[in-house]
């Protein structure tokens, strides 16, 4: 361990979100990433030629850089992911970034990089109206690629990981996925960044390498300099520096209580999600593209609780075909079968990827015009799509599910336009199974409040706790004023949760979760109490809820449940459920 800094007060603490579980006990190394500066810049109209070749060779340069990294990816466990970076270079290549900045260079002559800022702020515009936070973290992609280029028109060499030559902690303003992808765990053995969420690519794939990480720090690059002891603790997200002896000796202990714990978590791979008294859990994944599947296959997942499909619409000119999506949805459905595929339909705004549909004039976009709203006023959109699903469901288990729901009236013309598309292939002699299940997301209060009515017009329940918190508690979690109050066991939201169980028991429905909260193993105890035995998690989670519902009840559920609902605050509720599993489950809180 580094010596201490006499500058620096012991156990200062800071606290960010804990994106990549584990401890890490070692010196602070301050990488310096400033952000690119974009200017615009007016340029002469006898150099706007010359300017587009400048954009177009940073382009170019940009491509080599990203296939030397995905070139020298050899970690098993980075294989999955190399979809990511193919992602990268398909946005190289888009028209939609590449013609329209040099458009803006010859229309508005001004310089490749104010023109390349117009164009990414103009992405970065999009992507900030959509609701789900799994798809707007896409737009940290955009963002990065942008860095990229602009790097390269610069010609300036940025530092590279792959020059540090000793153990160390990174500390960073922020890190792009293909920075993260050339980490060595030899010598970066955590890292902490200014920026960042959950669900970025970055948190997803220090996930996979098994990488220590807090990310949304705010102002770590400004409190932490380099060669300081530092602890990260990626469960928590608290970072620690200058630990005093007590707090090294505290987190040396943790450290080797997870490092127990996640060699334990090998050997569920293949045991059943399954309570102690014989109650069996299915666990699902959440996924976008089919190249996700390799992480839900390799933790055995029971199927996919969340295809979104929106991915296959995201950043193009015009939506794809019948044909398109259908040999994408088929291939998740082939690769996942015998287990099932749950395919929820759009769930973005038509301004997203319909050019002529301009909804930018909305006052509160994720309140307007989105998800099965615009499903079914885009008529034609919403029948292509709905084919291609029904098709897809001649090769292996396949449900519907619709977003955004808000009253039976919905559902019902959803159903109709189910049996159109139905019909329709009928007529053409195309082959399908003979029963797709027809589920609704429940994610408004609206929703949650006539779930009795709901489930009598439905085949399954899935609950999106991300929107459902959200909008129970009229808070916007990315704003950060208003953050803290975003309160997954405040008890407006547990008792909606109850509620929507309730009903769809009451009914004989299947009920799941495929919000955050259902991959989170502190609350596994609440959601067995409240009878759900289908989760749908990202692939990282389902090892360690399937280890919690291994050593559970379903009575100790249920006693959870009751004693929580009893108490008046979310503060309250916390404080007494993590007491409660520090003592169920020793060593694992």
């Amino acid at each position: 361990m580094v010596s201490a800094r006499a500058d620096i007060p012991p156990d200062t603490f800071l606290v960010g979100i804990g994106t990549s579980p584990g401890v890490a006990i070692g010196e602070s190394f301050l990488l310096h990433r400033a952000r690119m500066c974009a200017l615009a810049l007016p340029i002469d109209v006898s150099a706007v030629d010359s300017e587009v070749a400048r954009f177009v060779a940073a382009i170019e340069r940009s491509k080599s850089q990203l296939n030397d990294v995905r070139s020298g990816v050899t970690d098993p466990r980075l294989l999955e992911h190399l979809y990511i970076i193919d992602t990268h270079l398909l946005i190289l290549e888009d028209a939609a970034l590449v013609d329209d900045t040099v458009k803006v260079i010859r229309t508005e002559q001004i310089n490749a990089e104010g023109a390349l800022q117009k164009t990414i702020l103009r992405f970065k515009s999009i992507f900030d109206d959509i609701e789900d936070e799994y798809l707007r973290e896409r737009c940290a992609d955009i963002e990065a690629i942008g860095e990229r280029i602009l790097c390269n028109l610069s010609g300036e060499e940025r530092p590279s990981l792959q020059s540090i030559d000793r153990k160390v902690i990174i500390v960073t303003h922020d890190l792009s996925p293909a920075d993260t992808m050339q980490i060595d765990r030899n010598r970066i053995i955590a890292f902490v960044t200014d920026v960042g969420g959950r669900t970025s690519h970055t948190s997803i794939l220090a996930r996979s390498l098994g990488v220590p990480a807090i990310v949304g720090l705010e102002s770590a690059t400004l409190h932490v300099p380099g060669g300081v002891p530092l602890i990260v603790d990626g469960t928590s997200g608290t970072l620690i520096l200058n630990p005093s002896d007590a707090t090294y000796r505290e987190y040396r202990e943790k450290q080797k209580a997870f490092e127990f714990q996640e060699h334990e978590l090998l050997g569920l791979r293949d045991l059943p999600a399954e309570t102690r008294d014989g109650d069996r859990v299915f666990l699902r994944c959440n996924i976008e593209t089919a190249q996700d599947l390799d992480g839900a296959l390799s933790q055995a997942a029971d199927g996919v609780g969340l295809l979104r499909s929106e991915f296959l619409f995201m950043g193009r000119d015009a939506p794809p075909d019948e044909e398109e999506q259908y040999l994408n949805y088929t291939q998740v459905v082939t690769r996942m079968a015998p287990h099932p595929v749950t395919i929820r339909t759009l769930d973005v705004g038509g301004d997203k990827f319909v050019p002529e549909i301009n909804l930018a004039d909305e006052a509160n976009p994720v309140m307007g015009l989105r998800a099965i709203r615009f499903s079914l006023k885009e008529r034609l959109l919403f029948h292509t799509q709905l084919r291609a699903i029904l098709r897809a469901s001649a090769h292996g288990p396949v449900q519907i599910m619709f977003p955004m729901i808000t009253g039976v009236a919905e559902v019902r013309e959803c159903r109709r336009c189910v049996e159109d598309a139905r019909l329709e292939l009928v007529a053409e002699g195309v082959a399908m199974s003979a029963h797709v299940p027809l589920g609704v997301m429940i994610e408004t209060p609206s929703a949650a409040l006539i779930a009795d009515l709901l489930a009598a017009e439905v085949d399954f329940f899935s609950i999106g706790t991300n929107d459902l918190i959200q909008y129970c508690l009229a808070v916007d979690r990315g704003n950060e004023h208003v953050a803290y109050l975003y309160e997954p066991l405040h008890p407006a939201v547990l008792r909606a949760l109850k509620m929507v169980c309730d009903a769809a028991h009451r009914q004989g429905i299947p009920v799941s979760m495929c919000g955050e909260m259902a991959g989170d193993q502190l609350y596994t105890p609440i959601l067995l109490g409240l009878g759900l035995r289908e989760l749908s998690m990202n692939s990282h989670g389902i090892p360690r809820v399937k280890r919690i519902l291994r050593q559970s009840t379903r009575a100790d559920g249920e006693r959870i449940l009751a004693e929580i609902l009893l108490l008046p605050t979310a503060t309250e509720v916390a404080h007494w459920l993590d007491d409660e599993m520090v003592r169920l489950f020793p060593g694992q809180f």
